[in-house]
Protein backbone atom coordinates (compact mmCIF):
# COMPACT_ATOMS: atom_id res chain seq x y z
CA UNK A 1 0.00 0.00 0.00
CA UNK A 2 1.28 3.47 -0.82
CA UNK A 3 1.95 6.09 1.82
CA UNK A 4 -1.32 8.06 1.59
CA UNK A 5 -4.19 5.70 0.80
CA UNK A 6 -7.73 7.04 0.82
CA UNK A 7 -9.02 3.78 2.24
CA UNK A 8 -6.97 1.53 4.46
CA UNK A 9 -8.54 -1.55 6.06
CA UNK A 10 -10.17 0.53 8.80
CA UNK A 11 -11.53 3.01 6.25
CA UNK A 12 -13.08 0.22 4.20
CA UNK A 13 -14.72 -1.25 7.29
CA UNK A 14 -16.10 2.17 8.22
CA UNK A 15 -17.45 2.63 4.69
CA UNK A 16 -19.18 -0.76 4.81
CA UNK A 17 -20.55 -0.14 8.32
CA UNK A 18 -22.14 3.11 7.21
CA UNK A 19 -23.77 1.54 4.17
CA UNK A 20 -25.02 -1.38 6.24
CA UNK A 21 -26.38 1.12 8.80
CA UNK A 22 -28.56 2.74 6.14
CA UNK A 23 -26.34 5.27 4.41
CA UNK A 24 -26.60 5.34 0.65
CA UNK A 25 -23.42 4.30 -1.20
CA UNK A 26 -23.18 7.79 -2.71
CA UNK A 27 -23.32 9.51 0.70
CA UNK A 28 -20.85 7.06 2.28
CA UNK A 29 -18.47 7.48 -0.67
CA UNK A 30 -18.60 11.28 -0.40
CA UNK A 31 -17.88 11.11 3.34
CA UNK A 32 -14.90 8.83 2.72
CA UNK A 33 -13.59 10.96 -0.13
CA UNK A 34 -13.82 8.20 -2.74
CA UNK A 35 -15.89 7.59 -5.83
CA UNK A 36 -19.31 5.94 -5.89
CA UNK A 37 -17.85 3.04 -7.90
CA UNK A 38 -15.30 2.43 -5.12
CA UNK A 39 -18.06 2.28 -2.52
CA UNK A 40 -20.03 -0.24 -4.59
CA UNK A 41 -16.85 -2.31 -5.09
CA UNK A 42 -16.16 -2.69 -1.36
CA UNK A 43 -19.75 -3.28 -0.31
CA UNK A 44 -20.02 -5.89 -3.06
CA UNK A 45 -16.91 -7.71 -1.84
CA UNK A 46 -18.15 -7.55 1.74
CA UNK A 47 -21.51 -9.09 0.90
CA UNK A 48 -19.88 -11.94 -1.03
CA UNK A 49 -16.79 -12.68 1.10
CA UNK A 50 -17.42 -11.01 4.45
CA UNK A 51 -14.76 -9.01 6.29
CA UNK A 52 -11.97 -11.01 4.62
CA UNK A 53 -13.00 -9.49 1.30
CA UNK A 54 -11.90 -6.04 2.52
CA UNK A 55 -8.22 -7.03 2.70
CA UNK A 56 -5.67 -6.09 0.04
CA UNK A 57 -5.30 -8.44 -2.88
CA UNK A 58 -2.42 -9.13 -5.20
CA UNK A 59 -2.43 -7.01 -8.34
CA UNK A 60 -0.77 -9.77 -10.35
CA UNK A 61 -2.75 -10.48 -13.54
CA UNK A 62 -4.29 -13.90 -14.12
CA UNK A 63 -2.61 -14.14 -17.50
CA UNK A 64 0.68 -12.71 -18.82
CA UNK A 65 0.67 -13.39 -22.57
CA UNK A 66 3.82 -11.29 -23.19
CA UNK A 67 5.92 -13.07 -20.56
CA UNK A 68 9.08 -14.74 -21.87
CA UNK A 69 8.88 -18.43 -22.56
CA UNK A 70 10.76 -20.93 -20.42
CA UNK A 71 13.66 -21.41 -22.83
CA UNK A 72 14.36 -17.66 -23.07
CA UNK A 73 14.33 -17.35 -19.29
CA UNK A 74 16.64 -20.36 -19.01
CA UNK A 75 19.19 -18.70 -21.32
CA UNK A 76 19.21 -15.56 -19.16
CA UNK A 77 19.63 -17.60 -15.98
CA UNK A 78 22.43 -19.67 -17.51
CA UNK A 79 24.37 -16.52 -18.44
CA UNK A 80 23.82 -15.21 -14.92
CA UNK A 81 25.25 -18.37 -13.38
CA UNK A 82 28.12 -18.76 -15.84
CA UNK A 83 29.36 -15.15 -16.10
CA UNK A 84 27.88 -13.43 -12.99
CA UNK A 85 26.54 -10.51 -15.06
CA UNK A 86 23.99 -7.87 -14.11
CA UNK A 87 20.80 -7.04 -16.05
CA UNK A 88 22.45 -4.27 -18.13
CA UNK A 89 25.08 -6.59 -19.65
CA UNK A 90 22.62 -9.48 -19.89
CA UNK A 91 20.35 -7.23 -21.94
CA UNK A 92 23.11 -6.63 -24.50
CA UNK A 93 23.99 -10.33 -24.82
CA UNK A 94 20.41 -11.59 -25.01
CA UNK A 95 18.95 -8.66 -27.03
CA UNK A 96 16.27 -8.22 -24.40
CA UNK A 97 15.25 -5.06 -22.51
CA UNK A 98 17.14 -4.51 -19.28
CA UNK A 99 13.87 -4.44 -17.34
CA UNK A 100 12.96 -7.85 -18.77
CA UNK A 101 16.28 -9.37 -17.69
CA UNK A 102 15.91 -7.92 -14.22
CA UNK A 103 12.35 -9.23 -13.97
CA UNK A 104 13.54 -12.74 -14.84
CA UNK A 105 16.35 -12.59 -12.27
CA UNK A 106 14.00 -11.34 -9.58
CA UNK A 107 11.35 -13.93 -10.43
CA UNK A 108 13.86 -16.71 -9.82
CA UNK A 109 15.44 -15.13 -6.74
CA UNK A 110 18.91 -14.55 -8.21
CA UNK A 111 18.82 -10.77 -8.63
CA UNK A 112 21.48 -10.29 -5.94
CA UNK A 113 25.00 -11.53 -6.73
CA UNK A 114 25.63 -11.83 -3.00
CA UNK A 115 23.07 -14.65 -2.92
CA UNK A 116 25.09 -16.74 -5.39
CA UNK A 117 28.04 -18.98 -4.69
CA UNK A 118 30.71 -17.27 -6.81
CA UNK A 119 32.65 -20.39 -7.97
CA UNK A 120 29.59 -22.42 -9.00
CA UNK A 121 26.98 -19.72 -9.66
CA UNK A 122 24.41 -21.68 -7.67
CA UNK A 123 21.93 -20.08 -5.31
CA UNK A 124 23.23 -20.38 -1.76
CA UNK A 125 21.06 -22.65 0.34
CA UNK A 126 20.82 -21.23 3.84
CA UNK A 127 19.71 -23.27 6.81
CA UNK A 128 19.13 -22.69 10.50
CA UNK A 129 18.59 -25.15 13.34
CA UNK A 130 15.27 -25.04 15.13
CA UNK A 131 16.60 -24.64 18.70
CA UNK A 132 19.70 -23.17 20.38
CA UNK A 133 22.27 -25.91 20.89
CA UNK A 134 21.01 -28.15 18.09
CA UNK A 135 24.19 -27.41 16.14
CA UNK A 136 27.39 -25.59 17.03
CA UNK A 137 29.91 -24.45 14.39
CA UNK A 138 33.53 -24.76 15.55
CA UNK A 139 36.59 -23.41 13.75
CA UNK A 140 40.12 -22.13 14.37
CA UNK A 141 41.43 -18.92 12.77
CA UNK A 142 45.19 -18.34 12.58
CA UNK A 143 46.24 -14.72 13.15
CA UNK A 144 49.77 -13.26 12.99
CA UNK A 145 51.06 -11.79 16.25
CA UNK A 146 51.76 -8.05 16.55
CA UNK A 147 55.36 -7.06 17.41
CA UNK A 148 56.00 -4.69 20.37
CA UNK A 149 55.38 -1.12 19.29
CA UNK A 150 52.99 -2.12 16.53
CA UNK A 151 53.27 -3.65 13.10
CA UNK A 152 52.96 -2.36 9.55
CA UNK A 153 49.49 -0.97 10.18
CA UNK A 154 51.17 1.70 12.34
CA UNK A 155 54.64 2.04 10.80
CA UNK A 156 53.90 1.07 7.20
CA UNK A 157 55.67 -1.54 5.13
CA UNK A 158 58.91 0.46 4.90
CA UNK A 159 59.12 1.04 8.63
CA UNK A 160 58.22 -2.57 9.27
CA UNK A 161 61.19 -3.96 7.32
CA UNK A 162 63.67 -3.62 10.17
CA UNK A 163 61.44 -5.08 12.86
CA UNK A 164 61.75 -8.51 14.35
CA UNK A 165 60.07 -11.20 12.31
CA UNK A 166 58.97 -14.72 13.15
CA UNK A 167 56.74 -13.87 16.11
CA UNK A 168 54.41 -16.71 15.18
CA UNK A 169 50.65 -16.91 15.27
CA UNK A 170 47.73 -16.75 17.65
CA UNK A 171 45.00 -19.32 17.13
CA UNK A 172 41.48 -17.93 17.59
CA UNK A 173 39.21 -20.83 18.57
CA UNK A 174 35.51 -20.01 18.10
CA UNK A 175 32.21 -21.81 18.58
CA UNK A 176 28.99 -20.29 17.20
CA UNK A 177 25.46 -21.53 17.84
CA UNK A 178 23.65 -22.14 14.55
CA UNK A 179 20.23 -20.92 15.72
CA UNK A 180 21.05 -17.86 17.81
CA UNK A 181 24.60 -16.94 16.62
CA UNK A 182 25.67 -16.84 20.26
CA UNK A 183 29.48 -17.09 20.12
CA UNK A 184 32.42 -17.96 22.35
CA UNK A 185 36.08 -17.37 21.43
CA UNK A 186 39.51 -17.76 22.98
CA UNK A 187 43.02 -16.82 21.86
CA UNK A 188 45.25 -19.88 22.30
CA UNK A 189 48.81 -20.72 21.36
CA UNK A 190 48.21 -23.78 19.14
CA UNK A 191 45.55 -26.07 17.71
CA UNK A 192 46.27 -29.75 18.49
CA UNK A 193 43.53 -32.11 19.66
CA UNK A 194 44.10 -31.54 23.38
CA UNK A 195 43.85 -27.77 22.98
CA UNK A 196 40.67 -28.05 20.88
CA UNK A 197 39.17 -30.44 23.43
CA UNK A 198 39.83 -28.05 26.31
CA UNK A 199 38.32 -25.18 24.35
CA UNK A 200 35.22 -27.24 23.55
CA UNK A 201 34.66 -27.99 27.24
CA UNK A 202 34.98 -24.33 28.22
CA UNK A 203 32.72 -23.25 25.35
CA UNK A 204 30.08 -25.77 26.42
CA UNK A 205 30.24 -24.39 29.98
CA UNK A 206 29.75 -20.87 28.59
CA UNK A 207 26.68 -21.92 26.62
CA UNK A 208 25.30 -23.81 29.63
CA UNK A 209 25.20 -20.52 31.57
CA UNK A 210 22.46 -19.40 29.18
CA UNK A 211 20.54 -22.67 29.21
CA UNK A 212 21.99 -23.93 25.92
CA UNK A 213 23.19 -27.53 25.68
CA UNK A 214 25.20 -28.59 22.65
CA UNK A 215 23.74 -31.59 20.82
CA UNK A 216 25.89 -31.53 17.68
CA UNK A 217 29.21 -29.88 16.84
CA UNK A 218 30.23 -29.23 13.23
CA UNK A 219 33.89 -28.85 12.25
CA UNK A 220 36.06 -29.00 9.17
CA UNK A 221 38.35 -31.95 8.46
CA UNK A 222 41.45 -30.75 10.29
CA UNK A 223 43.60 -33.44 11.92
CA UNK A 224 42.67 -32.35 15.47
CA UNK A 225 38.97 -32.83 14.74
CA UNK A 226 39.20 -36.03 12.72
CA UNK A 227 41.76 -38.15 14.57
CA UNK A 228 42.27 -36.72 18.06
CA UNK A 229 41.18 -38.99 20.91
CA UNK A 230 41.12 -35.98 23.24
CA UNK A 231 38.62 -34.15 21.07
CA UNK A 232 36.49 -37.26 20.70
CA UNK A 233 36.51 -37.73 24.48
CA UNK A 234 35.36 -34.14 25.01
CA UNK A 235 32.44 -34.74 22.64
CA UNK A 236 31.51 -37.91 24.53
CA UNK A 237 31.57 -36.04 27.85
CA UNK A 238 29.16 -33.46 26.48
CA UNK A 239 26.95 -36.08 24.82
CA UNK A 240 27.32 -34.24 21.52
CA UNK A 241 27.52 -35.75 18.07
CA UNK A 242 30.33 -34.81 15.71
CA UNK A 243 29.47 -33.54 12.23
CA UNK A 244 32.20 -32.91 9.65
CA UNK A 245 31.68 -30.82 6.54
CA UNK A 246 32.39 -32.27 3.07
CA UNK A 247 35.93 -31.77 1.83
CA UNK A 248 36.59 -28.37 0.23
CA UNK A 249 33.13 -27.05 1.17
CA UNK A 250 33.62 -24.40 3.89
CA UNK A 251 30.22 -22.91 2.96
CA UNK A 252 28.56 -25.68 4.98
CA UNK A 253 30.26 -24.34 8.11
CA UNK A 254 29.31 -20.84 7.06
CA UNK A 255 28.06 -19.49 10.39
CA UNK A 256 31.48 -19.63 12.02
CA UNK A 257 33.24 -18.65 8.78
CA UNK A 258 31.14 -15.47 8.69
CA UNK A 259 31.81 -14.95 12.39
CA UNK A 260 35.56 -15.14 11.69
CA UNK A 261 35.19 -12.41 9.09
CA UNK A 262 33.20 -10.23 11.51
CA UNK A 263 35.78 -10.87 14.21
CA UNK A 264 38.61 -9.71 11.95
CA UNK A 265 36.75 -6.60 10.75
CA UNK A 266 35.42 -5.46 14.12
CA UNK A 267 38.16 -6.62 16.51
CA UNK A 268 41.45 -7.73 14.95
CA UNK A 269 41.75 -5.05 12.23
CA UNK A 270 39.34 -2.39 13.46
CA UNK A 271 42.22 -0.13 14.58
CA UNK A 272 46.02 -0.21 14.95
CA UNK A 273 47.33 -1.98 18.05
CA UNK A 274 50.70 -1.23 19.67
CA UNK A 275 51.17 -4.77 20.98
CA UNK A 276 49.74 -8.25 20.68
CA UNK A 277 48.70 -8.18 24.34
CA UNK A 278 46.59 -5.08 23.73
CA UNK A 279 44.65 -6.80 20.96
CA UNK A 280 44.18 -10.04 22.91
CA UNK A 281 43.01 -8.13 25.97
CA UNK A 282 40.13 -6.54 24.05
CA UNK A 283 38.71 -9.77 22.65
CA UNK A 284 36.37 -10.54 25.54
CA UNK A 285 35.00 -6.98 25.60
CA UNK A 286 34.23 -7.20 21.89
CA UNK A 287 32.71 -10.65 22.34
CA UNK A 288 30.38 -9.33 25.05
CA UNK A 289 29.29 -6.54 22.72
CA UNK A 290 28.72 -9.06 19.91
CA UNK A 291 26.58 -11.37 22.06
CA UNK A 292 24.61 -8.79 24.05
CA UNK A 293 24.42 -5.57 22.04
CA UNK A 294 25.28 -6.05 18.36
CA UNK A 295 22.23 -6.24 16.09
CA UNK A 296 22.41 -9.23 13.73
CA UNK A 297 20.79 -8.94 10.31
CA UNK A 298 20.05 -12.68 10.16
CA UNK A 299 18.14 -12.39 13.45
CA UNK A 300 15.90 -9.54 12.38
CA UNK A 301 17.96 -6.92 14.24
CA UNK A 302 18.17 -8.88 17.50
CA UNK A 303 21.34 -9.55 19.43
CA UNK A 304 22.24 -13.25 19.84
CA UNK A 305 21.35 -13.28 23.54
CA UNK A 306 17.88 -11.91 22.72
CA UNK A 307 17.27 -14.83 20.35
CA UNK A 308 18.37 -17.24 23.09
CA UNK A 309 16.06 -15.55 25.61
CA UNK A 310 13.11 -15.82 23.24
CA UNK A 311 13.54 -19.61 23.14
CA UNK A 312 15.17 -20.59 26.44
CA UNK A 313 13.64 -17.95 28.69
CA UNK A 314 15.06 -14.83 30.28
CA UNK A 315 18.63 -15.22 31.46
CA UNK A 316 19.30 -13.92 34.96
Amino acid sequence: MHGRPRLNLFGRQLLVDRIEAGWSPCTAAEAAGVSRATAYKWIGRFRVEGWIGLRDRSSRPRRSPLRLNASAEASILELRRARKLGPHRLAVLTHRPRSTCYAVLRRHGVHRLAWLDRPTGRLIRRYESAQPGDLGHLDVKKLGRIPPGGGHRIHGRAGHSGMKRGLGYDYIHSLVDDHSRLAYSEVLGDEPGATCAGFLRRAAAFFAEFGVRLHRVMTDNAWAFRYSNDFRAALDELGAQHRRIPFHRPQVNGKVERFNRTLLEEWAYVRPYTSNQERVGLLQAWLHSYNFHRAHTALGGLAPIERVNNVCGQYI
